[in-house]
């Protein structure tokens, strides 16, 4: 719980009343490897916050699975359009190793929001940090060269080929795992 309001205080002010709120309305959630938190067609009714675990989002194009994100501990994950849209999900999010996430539903968000205004400034500071960082790297993307993209994911996550099936990784990179195992060999 530590990481999780210390990750909240970065980005708000945390009185002892919203610091208790955030503990009483944050539950802790044990998953397993291959676990899916997120089925695609239903609504993502929840925020997770990864204490510990790596989770994949992805979703399918003429039955291929394409891999969209991966995301570590101390990061927030749900599917972000589902989330605040409140509608259904055309991603899926899978767990990668067992882990532990602090869940909160989105009723329970928004009303943390309502209650709180400091946690209203959190929210407001995640969402435009999500949608900076996936607009600056959907609109970065389409220009890279694969070796480019795969020096770029090292960046974001340097243990990421400990961590995950290479089959994951090309499927994000938009390459063949053969591609992938000639882009290694160079880096």
């Amino acid at each position: 719980m530590q990481n999780l309001l210390q990750e909240i205080s970065n980005r708000c002010f945390l009185s002892p009343e919203l610091q208790q709120r955030i503990i009483n309305d944050f539950e802790v959630k044990e998953v397993k490897r291959g676990e899916k938190i997120l089925i695609q067609g239903n609504r993502a009714n929840s925020l997770y916050f990864i204490e510990k675990g790596i989770l994949h989002s992805y979703y399918y194009l003429d039955d291929k699975q394409i891999s969209s994100w991966f995301y570590s501990e101390k990061h927030f994950i749900t599917s972000w359009y589902s989330f605040y849209a409140q509608k259904q999900s055309f991603e899926e999010i899978e767990c990668l190793e067992d882990g532990v996430l602090y869940q909160i539903s989105h009723k329970d968000y928004q009303k943390l929001i309502a209650d709180f205004p400091p946690f209203g400034n959190f929210a407001r500071l995640l969402a435009e940090e999500m949608l900076t960082f996936i607009d600056e790297f959907s609109k970065g993307w389409s220009f890279l060269s694969a070796k480019e993209k795969y020096e770029l994911l090292l960046h974001y996550f340097p243990d990421i080929e400990l961590r995950v099936k290479l089959g994951y990784i090309a499927s994000f990179l938009g390459v063949s795992q053969e591609t992938l195992s000639r882009l290694r060999a160079k880096t």
